[in-house]
């Protein structure tokens, strides 16, 4: 019965979010209401999410990220989430755990989806992130790593790397699980922020 155009979230839907995302019964509950709310059909299209990242990073332009996020997390290729695909897209960008995580980024890069990453990808994905860092954040970035190209290219040598490489998925997951700076480098790291942006929300 429970389909995802009733009022409450299905028995079957709420164990199996519960399973597999950190998420408590209430928490899962609120989301549902708020995502009822604003998608009424029960699905999220990708200007919905646009907007809702956009409305954490006020400072910022969130637009190309959110894209590359929601490409990620539209495991069916549909051109909208339903309420399962967007709460473990919030699980594993907010308290997913390091493997799912990095699994979810190495989509994330792997912008064309062949399998492997390039050097442009990279540079495509690092860009979009900047767009997402405040311009009195950039001036602290460390010299070498102030621009998306020098973050790419500080990857790329991570891999030991030549222009034409690709990195594969379990080389990427290798790599940056053994430099933490490397993990560093590829996310941006904000999530506690718009946790506690949508906890605001959630009130």
């Amino acid at each position: 019965m429970g389909n995802s155009k009733s009022g409450a979230l299905s028995k079957e839907l709420l164990e199996d979010l519960k399973l597999n995302t950190r998420f408590s019964e209430e928490e899962l509950c609120a989301w549902y209401q708020t995502f009822q709310k604003e998608c009424p059909n029960g699905r999220i299209t990708k200007e919905q999410f646009e907007g809702i990242y956009a409305s954490f990073f006020p400072d910022a332009d969130p637009t190309e990220y959110a894209r590359h996020v929601f490409r990620s997390f539209d495991t069916n290729s549909d051109g909208t989430l339903d309420f399962k695909e967007y709460i473990v897209a919030l699980h594993l960008t907010s308290s997913g755990k390091t493997l799912q995580k990095l699994e979810w980024a190495f989509s994330l890069y792997d912008v064309d989806g062949n399998g492997t990453i390039s050097k442009n990808e990279i540079q495509e994905i690092v860009k979009s992130i900047f767009n997402m860092i405040s311009q009195d954040d950039k001036k602290t970035l460390p010299e070498d790593e102030n621009t998306p190209e020098k973050r790419a290219d500080k990857v790329w040598e991570f891999f030991g790397k030549k222009e034409n490489d690709k990195i594969a998925e379990g080389e990427f997951i290798r790599g940056v699980m053994e430099n933490k700076d490397i993990l560093r480098l590829i996310q941006f790291d904000e999530p506690q922020k718009v946790k506690d942006r949508l906890k605001e929300k959630k009130q």
